[in-house]
């Protein structure tokens, strides 16, 4: 098994701009990511942001997505995007899909940390419910560096009392047979896996949902 797409974000072009999955009274869901959240190579709709907007429609939960993803960001730039994001969408909730570009790029993971902790409390103290997407490293960045990326992720939850997935990529990234789930990159997901990342993704929101 190739564990390398245990890293599902790339440095590609970024695709700027801000795509309102959907329009409902009530609560509003910010989605802040990278290519995994920004339908990087799929047909639009099919990405599990946009997926996300079909099951919220499809058991009557009244929410609004918005999809402030772009390919290739890190968790600075996240950083850097998030206040301005906050006063514009008012977001009750906000979910964090960043930090795989940062390890890519060979940032140190308390960088990382510290921009997700500050994203954290930055949307906690606007007044959102924040969840964090947690992703691994493949084993060729060395045990150590794995074990204490995977790890940073339940640290920041932990620390700002955040909801979590640990594994975004659970059930994709991590089969016998994942190769037929990534594009020809080999980085991405296809389109099919994208629902398996959203039933990821729901157990966890639905919580704060609630």
């Amino acid at each position: 098994m190739n564990r390398r797409h245990f890293i599902a974000t790339s440095l590609l072009a970024s695709v700027g701009g801000v795509t309102h999955a959907t329009t409902a009274g009530g609560r509003t869901i910010l989605v802040l990511g990278d290519s995994l959240s920004a339908e990087y190579g799929l047909k639009r709709g099919t990405g599990w942001v946009a997926l996300l907007e079909q099951r919220l429609l499809t058991r009557k939960i009244s929410a609004s997505v918005v999809n402030a993803s772009i390919s290739g960001d890190t968790s600075s730039g996240g950083l850097s995007r998030l206040p301005a994001l906050l006063v514009q969408h008012e977001p009750s909730h906000l979910i964090i899909e960043l930090g795989g570009n940062d390890a890519l790029r060979g940032l140190p993971i308390d960088l990382t940390r510290d921009n997700l902790n500050q994203m954290t409390r930055m949307a906690q103290k606007a007044g959102a419910r924040v969840l964090l997407l947690g992703m691994q490293m493949p084993p060729n960045y060395g045990r150590d560096y794995s074990e204490r990326f995977t790890k940073m992720f339940a640290a920041v939850a932990k620390a700002n009392k955040a909801a979590l997935v640990p594994f975004l990529l659970r059930g994709v990234a991590d089969t016998s047979d994942s190769l037929r789930l990534f594009q020809s990159d080999r980085i991405h997901p296809t389109a099919e896996a994208h629902p398996q990342l959203l039933d990821n993704v729901w157990p966890e929101l639905q919580k704060l949902l609630k």
